[in-house]
């Protein structure tokens, strides 16, 4: 069969210089409209060619409107902010996929301080270079009384120095039980072996025993590694030696005793919402030669890896170089050290917003909840008018406290993942959510915070399909 000659319909698109002239793309910035348009119109070759555009096809296309609304919803998108603001309504405090710890007022308001030029590498008193993490490292030393502290990009990274550094061709203990692979498919096993360590696995996945430890050091022991299973739990018949008592036992034998404490809780007051979850002060006071922990969980700050601990093994850690690869920037330190001065000299339990959201109780998220309803049935919105406060479970996330959920309320919206999608993707701020039940569920608790007109009128400009 002779395939039709696509010449007509090729002389039927415009150059790019006449489609730009249109008026409809007059008031986007020329560069932006140039790129799109000539995609656009590349595309639309592409299909005539391909046969599956006739010559009134594309008449009919840039005949009328159609192709400059085309090429407009394409600038749009191009011209959207990617790493922009969401409002966080799934009810997971520490939610991975929108950025973990919202930060402190201090720390955003130190992020714009530090984005022009800013102290990292120089005392201001002598001029003279010096250390990048040394506020982080004094401040550190105020708060745990440990004798020197390094920061890198996260913990992950925090890990690996460690172990590179400190036991590169060398065997390190560490039990089956805390084996654990984390989101991205950070696994202890590679992670040991990229680091040029021998890894010896003791006991098995839910029992091992101090003994266990002890008859697996030989000559080539370097370290005994406690890794804290941050994401997921072993309940029944299960066991593995508190850390103070690896301590000891690596001390005996001369090795490193090295904790990956994941989460990284520094509060020592009472959260309600977290249960039984590790406290760094407590791991540095076994004794430990190092903490590994995160920064952007429920530190409250920026992404971040901290290793708190002995002074000869940090400075150890912090000549290998790798280190340089895995330093902090300047906002990174910024804000570190804006959250870092709220634990060490005012109210953590008040000005930390992670701990504010985890800690309240579900009688204390009432009277938001009901306001946020009395604000979407003010809104004229049939299907806001439905929404109803229920009792929900939400988290705390990113691995810290898991399997224990923390009771909360969250306002139902009827309409389930199609209103989920427009929430996210409408005009102005994604809104993030969950379904349960076939209804979009705004938790309570992770709006902890927010400016809940802020959070109605997005809701509201969302599901009314108005762009005001």
């Amino acid at each position: 069969m002779t395939q039709p000659d696509p010449s007509n319909a090729l002389r039927c698109i415009p150059s790019l210089d006449a489609f730009l002239r249109r008026q409809n793309l007059a008031s986007v910035t020329r560069g932006v409209a140039a790129r799109e348009s000539r995609r656009f119109l590349d595309s639309i070759r592409s299909e005539v060619l391909a046969g599956n555009l006739g010559e009134a096809d594309v008449s009919d296309l840039f005949d009328s409107s159609r192709a400059e609304h085309t090429v407009l919803a394409r600038c749009d998108a191009a011209q959207a902010t990617h790493h922009g603001r969401v409002i966080n309504a799934t009810g997971i405090v520490l939610h991975t996929g929108i950025g973990r710890a919202p930060l402190a007022a201090a720390a955003q308001a130190a992020i714009v301080d530090a984005a022009g030029y800013a102290i990292v590498e120089v005392d201001p008193k002598s001029g003279v270079r010096n250390q990048r993490e040394v506020c982080i490292s004094m401040l550190l030393e105020d708060i745990l009384g440990v004798e020197a502290a390094l920061v890198v990009n996260n913990n992950a990274a925090a890990t690996t120095l460690v172990l590179a550094a400190l036991a590169s061709g060398r065997e390190v203990i560490t039990s089956r039980g805390e084996l654990v692979e984390i989101g991205g498919g950070f696994r202890v096993p590679d992670v040991m072996r990229q680091a040029g360590c021998r890894m010896v696995e003791v006991g098995t996945t839910n029992r091992t025993h101090l003994s266990d430890y002890e008859s697996a050091i030989g000559p080539d022991t370097a370290m005994v590694l406690k890794v804290h299973t941050s994401n997921y739990r072993v309940v029944g018949f299960h066991g593995t030696p508190d850390l103070s008592e690896l301590v000891t036992v690596a001390h005996q034998h001369g090795l490193l005793a090295v904790e990956d404490l994941g989460s990284g809780l520094v509060f020592d007051g009472e959260v309600a919402g977290l249960v039984n979850e590790p406290r760094v002060s407590d791991s540095v006071a076994t004794g430990a030669d190092l903490v590994c922990f995160s920064g952007d969980k429920l530190l409250g700050g920026p992404q971040a890896g901290i290793l708190v601990g002995n002074r000869d093994v940090v400075a150890r850690v912090r000549a290998h170089p790798m280190y340089r690869a895995m330093r902090c920037d300047k906002l990174t330190l910024a804000a570190l050290e804006a959250t870092l001065r709220i634990y060490r000299d005012g109210d953590p339990g008040t000005e930390i917003p992670v701990l504010c959201a985890v800690g309240r109780t579900r009688e204390e998220l009432r009277e938001p909840a009901d306001r946020l309803v009395a604000l979407f049935a003010a809104s004229g919105s049939v299907v806001l008018q439905q929404a109803v406060v229920i009792e929900s479970d939400s988290f705390a996330g990113s691995g810290a406290n898991p399997a224990h959920p923390i009771p909360s309320l969250a306002v139902a919206v009827p309409g389930g993942e199609r209103v989920c999608e427009v929430l996210r993707n409408g005009p102005g701020i994604p809104v993030f959510t969950r379904i349960a039940e076939d209804r979009v569920l705004l938790d309570m608790r992770s709006l902890e915070g927010e400016d809940l007109d802020l959070v109605a009128t997005e809701v509201i400009r969302k599901l009314s399909g108005s762009r005001g």
